[in-house]
């Protein structure tokens, strides 16, 4: 509200303007959480976040409107009041209404492709979808609604002329001569553009591709894997190592480490599986310089304890992922077969193959036959002369080493059951074991091997299965590279080097699965939005060629769009689409305002007999341009300046809301800067031949 009103008295002089924004922008945001609250989206992140990228063009109609109204009564009192005031506001309204209320139409339905996403993206940007699809609708109703009513309550006192402002005439002078020459140069200055928009090829060619940013939740899980056979003993003081290592980093706060599973069915976590959840202060309390990055590379470094491979990733995240597909690490290879020794033979040799690959951090294969058991085989025929059965021995067993529950104590209101088995010095090894005594009928007490006998044997220590068939994973983790560019690399390797067993096959799993799905959805889905934009644009506009230059728009913004996110270092992700396809419903808009103000223009010479000449269609091309740059202005200006606070945002989440917002910003300023050179020689070629 404050950049809003700080705009309109900078542009139109005149305070109490800004209060129709300024009611009717926190209105249509409040209104935006009616159906947010009926429809069960809760307030978070990404809920917000469409409200924030919605927010800039909110005012955008407003602003029109109300830079329309000065124009006009500008006009009205330089021409000597004739007609009721009243009139002119509404014809001012009128004139530039309906294109308004379209391209706000527009900004929403360009927004279609992200209701279509399902799964893992649709969860996570469909609240944002919602909300920016709900704000831009309550601010397109308020727009032709509310806002006429306060513009005629507001909009009052004396109205200064464009003259009467050294920012209004600043611009008009300086714009002025570069539309007369895009204008005297017009297919010189079609081809410059062409070329700047080829020129954006390599800069998109070099933007690698991933799903998703991090979202950067603050805790870091350092999820190491150790070969299977680990003893507890061992397992503990490895944890506690790694604990008090991770401790060390200035920047971490607290350390809580587990190895193995919780008391749950839902934690199929080996005894060799490190869980660390690594709580980080602020990051004001960071060395200088150090980036999320750079401080996962230090910590990999430091720690590398042999045999265990190191991932590094996000609780919240990882556990979606586990949830989801059963990979615990940004990328999965799942290999499916028929046997388990095939299966960790094609492991085995996967996971030598990608370990080659550029960017690979860690990789790691399950093995699925190394796992160390201890089997006690009941021998019937011993076991019947002593007068026991199997069921009496495997007791006895249970009870010495797994333990027993015999009773339970109540503590007030609590209640623990009280468990017996042999003390750990007597079990911990296989001759404390065959020195455990199982009782016979006759009462005497006779060592464990007399009727049982005791082996150590390998054996899978967890056997997985999907879609009916035994399954192997190998879990890799990625730095420095995007995962789409680095599947491509690490499939070549597999296939080159890697020969699988007869019925076996491959699948790779992770973020990669999302981003492939996302990016098939999209190719079917945005240009079938396109389609409906450029019908909508007809409807408005009758005319295929306007709507065609309307949508010219798009491909000028996508300069500034990619050089930006080049610029910047950003990876193409979900999350830089949606900002991409925000991007494209502002040009819509934008470029209709642009032909509109050419159009009336146009129109309104030829209504008064002044087009008999190149010279005169020059001139109305500069009116409808140069004389026009103040509302055009002014609605990028708030558009981009209520993107800019995304783009300075850190914390939780400000890595997906900047990538959202980065396109957004590029591809404005450079649609902008080109709508006002290309769009006046496109009118003049459209128009000249036309006359």
């Amino acid at each position: 509200m404050i950049v809003v009103s700080v705009v309109i008295f900078l542009f139109l002089l005149h305070a109490r303007s800004a209060l129709v924004l300024i009611v009717t922008l926190p209105l249509a945001v409040l209104l935006s959480f009616i159906p947010m609250f009926y429809q069960g989206l809760t307030v978070n992140i990404m809920s917000l976040g469409g409200i924030a990228v919605a927010i800039g063009a909110m005012v955008d109609a407003g602003v029109i409107l109300i830079e329309n109204i000065h124009k006009k009564l500008e006009s009205w009192e330089s021409g000597g009041r004739h007609g009721r005031r009243a009139e002119v506001v509404i014809g001012a309204m009128q004139e530039v209404g309906p294109s308004i209320f379209f391209s706000l139409l527009v900004i929403t339905v360009s927004f279609l492709p992200v209701f279509t996403l399902e799964a893992t993206e649709g969860r996570l940007f469909k609240p944002l979808a919602f909300t920016k699809t709900y704000s831009m609708g309550f601010a397109a109703v308020l727009a032709v609604t509310l806002t006429p009513v306060l513009a005629a309550l507001f909009v009052r006192g004396r109205i200064r002329g464009e003259e009467r402002n050294p920012l209004n005439r600043w611009l008009i002078a300086a714009y002025s001569p570069v539309v007369r020459f895009a204008v005297r140069f017009r297919k010189s200055v079609i081809v410059v553009a062409v070329v700047l928009v080829a020129t954006t090829v390599p800069a998109f060619l070099a933007l690698e591709s991933e799903f998703m940013p991090p979202l950067n939740e603050g805790v870091i899980l350092y999820m190491p894997t150790a070969p299977p056979g680990m003893s507890i003993t061992e397992a503990g003081r490895i944890l506690q190592s790694m604990d008090r290592q991770l401790a060390e980093f200035p920047e971490v706060e607290r350390v809580f480490g587990k190895m193995g599973r919780a008391r749950t069915a839902t934690d199929p976590a080996p005894i060799g599986m490190v869980e660390s959840v690594v709580v980080l202060k602020p990051r004001e309390e960071w060395r200088k310089g150090l980036s999320w990055e750079d401080l996962i590379a230090e910590m990999d470094r430091e720690l590398q304890y042999p045999g265990m491979p190191n991932i590094w990733w996000m609780p919240i995240q990882t556990r979606t992922e586990m949830l989801a597909t059963g990979i615990r690490s940004q990328l999965g290879i799942k290999v499916f077969g028929d046997d388990l020794g095939e299966i960790e033979a094609a492991a085995v040799e996967i996971e030598r193959a990608v370990a080659q690959v550029p960017g690979t951090r860690s990789v790691f294969a399950e093995r699925s036959t190394g796992g160390f058991f201890l089997d006690v085989e009941v021998n019937r025929r011993k076991a019947a002369r002593y007068g026991l059965r199997v069921r009496d021995v495997n007791d006895t067993v249970m009870a010495a080493i797994g333990g027993i529950n015999v009773s339970q104590t109540v503590e007030g209101r609590e209640r623990y059951s009280i468990n017996v088995r042999y003390a750990r010095e007597f079990r911990d090894h296989r001759e404390a074991l065959q020195r455990v005594l199982v009782p016979t009928p006759m009462g005497a007490q006779i060592p464990l091997p007399q009727v049982a006998d005791i082996e150590f044997s390998t054996g899978p220590p967890m056997i997985r299965s999907e879609d009916g068939r035994l399954v192997g994973f190998v879990f890799v983790d990625i730095a420095d590279r995007a995962i789409a560019d680095y599947v491509e690399e690490a499939k070549s390797a597999v296939a080159d080097s890697v020969e699988l067993p007869p019925g076996a096959r491959l699948e790779w799993a992770g973020q990669f699965k999302y981003l492939e799905r996302a990016k098939a959805r999209l190719k079917i889905v945005v240009p079938l939005t396109l389609a409906i934009v450029f019908f909508l644009l007809y409807v408005h506009t009758r005319s295929a060629i306007e709507t065609g230059i309307v949508l010219l728009a798009v491909p000028f913004s996508v300069i500034g769009a990619f050089w930006l996110l080049y610029a910047l270092d950003y990876n193409m992700s979900i999350a830089v689409w949606v900002g991409l396809i925000a991007l494209a419903g502002l040009d819509a808009e934008t470029g209709l305002v642009m032909l509109l103000y050419l159009k009336l223009a146009y129109e309104h010479r030829r209504s008064e007999g002044q087009l008999e000449s190149s010279a005169d269609l020059r001139e109305a091309i500069v009116e409808g341009a140069a004389q026009r740059i103040r509302p055009k202005l002014m609605a990028v200006l708030t558009t981009m300046i209520g993107l800019v606070p995304i783009m300075w945002s850190t914390g939780t989440g400000a890595d997906v809301m900047r990538r959202i917002a980065a396109p957004m910003v590029g591809g404005l300023v450079s649609s902008f800067l080109l709508q006002l050179t290309i769009y006046p020689a496109i009118f003049a070629i459209w128009k000249g031949r036309k006359d």
